[in-house]
Parts: C-alpha cells; structure tokens; sequence
C-alpha cells in the first residue's frame, strides 16, 4: 500500500510534467539565457588568471539553478492541490504521511533530474570533456539534491494555503538560495556574513558537489569551496530532516 501510493503520486507528477510543454522550453531556455548571455557577459569581468572560462565556472551553478526552481515548482503543486480539494484525499488516504512526503518528494525528484539532464547535454558546448564516470556521478548527485530541495519545498508548503502567499514567499526564498550558492562566485570569496548564510543554504551544497565532479581536482581560485564527502553528507543529513519534519507537520494537517 506505501509503495503503491509512492508509486502512483510520482506517476502524476509526471504525466503532468509530459503534457506541460512550456516547462520543457522554460527548462531548456533559462539555463541558455544564463550560461551565454550572463555567463559571456560576465566573462569579460573576470581576470583571465582564474583558471577557467566564467561559462564554464558557472555550469554547475546553472545546474543547480535548474534543479531549484524545477523542485520548487514540484511544491507548489500541494498548494493546488490544497485548493482544489486533492490535498485532503491524500491525507484521508490510508497510507503513513512519511510516504505521502516521499512520494512528493521523488516525484519532484524525478521531474528535477530530468530537466538537469537536458541541461548537462550542453556541456560538450561549454569546452568540457565528461567521462562516463563523471557523468554519472553528476546524476547521482542531481538525484541526491533534487530530493533534498524537494522535500524542502514541500515542508514551507505545509504552512500556506494559498498560492499568492507561497509565490512570495518563495520568490523571497529561491533567488537568495541561487545566488548565495556558489554558483556564480566561489563562497570562499565572500564576506564573512554572507559566507555564513551560504553554509546554511541547503543549495550551496549541491552545487558545490556538481564542482567537485565537473572542474579538474587542481586547487584554485575557482575550484570548489568543501569536499566531495562533507557535501554529499549535508545533503543527506539535510533530506532526512526535510522528510522527517514535513511528515510531523502533514500528521497535524490530519
């Protein structure tokens, strides 16, 4: 019954996801609009000592960026689903909230990595050459965040009822979590305050796994900000408290 509903919640995700077309153009257009008019923009600030084109430095980033607002985008569907009644017959569902939050958060999973697929093909563009290995690692990863950030939205979802509230709320949340990720200037670079809040971001992590993957192992100026283990340990630590405080906020929904 638990698999069955895990099943069938990410199963509708999807096929909502097929049939919206504009969500395939959007997710092909934001991360090309980023990566060739900012990124080429921006190269020309850049010292030519940094190691590495500034499209390429901020590949990573435009990955994560993609995952971001494709999760977040996958949480808003509870509001929807809040306002059109759907919300309740989950809950009166006889299945456990801990499944009814891991099926929305694979769901917003599946839909987040598909996308960051389509924009890791890009990057035979942008001078890079991933191996097999590193491509799949990049997947891993991008599944890894995508749930993290995913159950994340869906746990500030519990709190509003409406879409307005949520859009503003999230568009005060989302692009802050962007740019104080890394992923258009190395944390390692930025004042202490704003270094600190980047070490919260939940983001930042993630994108700063795509680095340690994608860039060469040599330290630079440009290179990631923490290891591999330290960001795949955040993440996960991080999902467990999402899933886990999301399913005891849906229990008093109930």
């Amino acid at each position: 019954m638990e698999l069955n509903a895990i099943y069938v919640l990410v199963a509708r995700e999807f096929k909502k996801f097929v049939r919206e077309r504009s969500r395939l153009v959007s997710t092909i257009a934001r991360p090309l609009l980023w990566l060739f008019l900012v990124g080429a923009g921006m190269s020309r600030l850049i010292s030519p000592d940094a190691g590495m084109p500034y499209t390429q430095f901020i590949f990573p980033g435009i990955l994560g960026m993609t995952i971001l607002f494709s999760s977040i985008f996958s949480s808003i569907s509870i509001i929807w689903d809040k306002e059109f009644g759907f919300f309740k017959e989950i809950l009166a569902a006889p299945v456990s909230r801990l499944s009814i939050v891991i099926g929305k958060g694979l769901s917003g999973t599946v839909v987040s990595t598909l996308q960051a697929v389509i924009v890791l093909l890009l990057f035979p563009l942008l001078g890079f050459r991933l191996g097999p290995v590193q491509i799949l690692e990049v997947l891993v990863i991008a599944l890894a965040m995508s749930f993290c950030i995913s159950t994340f939205g869906i746990l500030l979802a519990t709190f509003y009822d409406s879409y307005e509230s949520f859009s503003v709320i999230m568009n005060f949340i989302v692009m802050p979590m962007f740019f104080l990720s890394g992923a258009m200037y190395p944390v390692k670079l930025l004042p202490d305050a704003l270094a600190l809040a980047a070490k919260i971001n939940p983001l930042t992590y993630g994108v700063d796994a795509l680095k340690n993957v994608i860039f060469p192992p040599e330290p630079g100026p440009m290179s990631a900000d923490f290891s591999l283990m330290t960001d795949v340990t955040v993440i996960v630590l991080l999902s467990v408290v999402f899933v886990t405080v999301g399913a005891r906020l849906f229990e008093r929904k109930a």
